[in-house]
């Protein structure tokens, strides 16, 4: 039986060994929980065998003792980190005082422009980025068009091309030069709006920013509109304060078309009360013939005609309608019995619309 002297040198003895841990007095472990007893090194195969199975190891040991793993610490050694020394992070080995932030082991190389949460772009994997484009979208400037192929630096400049700082939303944001140098037309001469997506397409395909992708909504550019030569329309160059109307652009038409001749025939200047802007320009449903000049859409005519030359018998002069080719008779028989009571009655197509400017009875 030992005495009282022998456990109390004993205890000593052991507690100089426990002051002794590298690791502090904080960490109560098993020693055999990570450590061989052939040696103090753990090799990384080991970890990696022990991050795949997070509490188990290759090795035997006493079975009393819990195998530690990395991930139970709530750092799992993914990736890159599963094949880093130890000592790189534990330089201490007081696993205590070892940060868990990006941040306090890697360098910044974005200097504060990003934030501070690395894994919002980069995985334990590898440094790239597999996800721009969804980042992107979280800013509230999602990569759409030729926004998608560009290459980061060509929005992002720094002298490291590793600065993000925040640019703005706004085209003219990046396309301030662009707009000042533009002279065909001069945006800045003319008093263009900044807002791009006014006239410019940003999904469009054609990244100089022709017509073919301009937003002219105002305006649509379709059918017979769609031209690709802008000075068509915009013949002063300044593009601004540029006519809507059909008749501001087309009058030269209108005053030249013999067929029929829409200038002797009163016809009006809105063209698109008879056209459509189909390629050709066809005539579409005159219908304010029936409130201008003679019900022909509504009354007792409706239905009754297949062209204007039906009614209006002399080519080219729509000034001159006939009646009585329709309503034939020999100015004699009932017909002309219905008019013995009209003073100065006389068969002819003037006198009918004279007395029947309706089409009635």
């Amino acid at each position: 039986m030992r005495s009282l002297p022998q456990i109390i040198l004993l205890l000593v003895i052991a507690g100089k060994l426990y002051s002794q841990n590298p690791h502090g007095q904080s960490l109560k472990m098993d020693c055999a929980a990570c450590h061989q007893s052939a040696s103090w090194e753990i090799s990384a195969q080991e970890w990696q065998d022990r991050t795949k199975d997070q509490y188990r190891s290759t090795w035997e040991v006493g079975s009393n003792v819990s195998y530690f793993s990395h991930a139970s610490t709530g750092f799992p050694l993914e990736g890159r980190h599963a094949l880093v020394d130890c000592r790189e992070c534990h330089s201490d080995l007081l696993f205590s005082n070892t940060p868990t932030h990006c941040v306090e082991c890697h360098t910044d190389v974005h200097q504060q422009t990003v934030g501070f949460d690395c894994a919002r772009c980069h995985t334990p994997a590898h440094w790239l980025v597999d996800q721009i484009t969804d980042l992107h979208q979280q800013n509230g400037f999602p990569l759409l068009g030729q926004h998608l192929t560009a290459d980061c630096i060509d929005c992002h400049q720094s002298e490291s091309h590793l600065r993000f700082d925040r640019i703005g939303n706004d085209c003219i944001n990046c396309h301030l030069v662009d707009y000042k140098e533009t002279t065909s037309p001069n945006h800045q001469a003319a008093g263009y709006s900044t807002d791009c997506v006014v006239c410019h397409d940003p999904q469009g395909s054609n990244w100089m920013w022709t017509v073919g992708g301009a937003n002219h909504l105002f305006f649509p550019l379709t059918q017979g509109h769609q031209i690709s030569d802008c000075s068509k329309c915009h013949q002063s160059g300044t593009f601004m304060n540029t006519p809507t109307d059909c008749f501001a652009c087309h009058e030269a038409d209108f005053r030249a078309t013999t067929q029929p001749d829409h200038e002797g025939g009163g016809f009006p200047t809105d063209c698109m009360v008879c056209h459509t802007t189909a390629v050709g320009w066809p005539a579409n449903d005159f219908k304010e013939h029936d409130n201008l000049y003679f019900p022909i859409y509504s009354g007792k005519h409706q239905g009754e005609w297949n062209q204007c030359i039906n009614c209006h018998t002399t080519a080219g002069n729509y000034k001159i309608f006939s009646c009585i080719d329709c309503h034939e008779h020999n100015n004699a028989g009932d017909l002309a019995d219905d008019h013995d009571d009209v003073n100065g009655y006389v068969y002819a197509s003037t006198a009918c619309y004279t007395c029947h400017p309706k089409g009635d009875e």
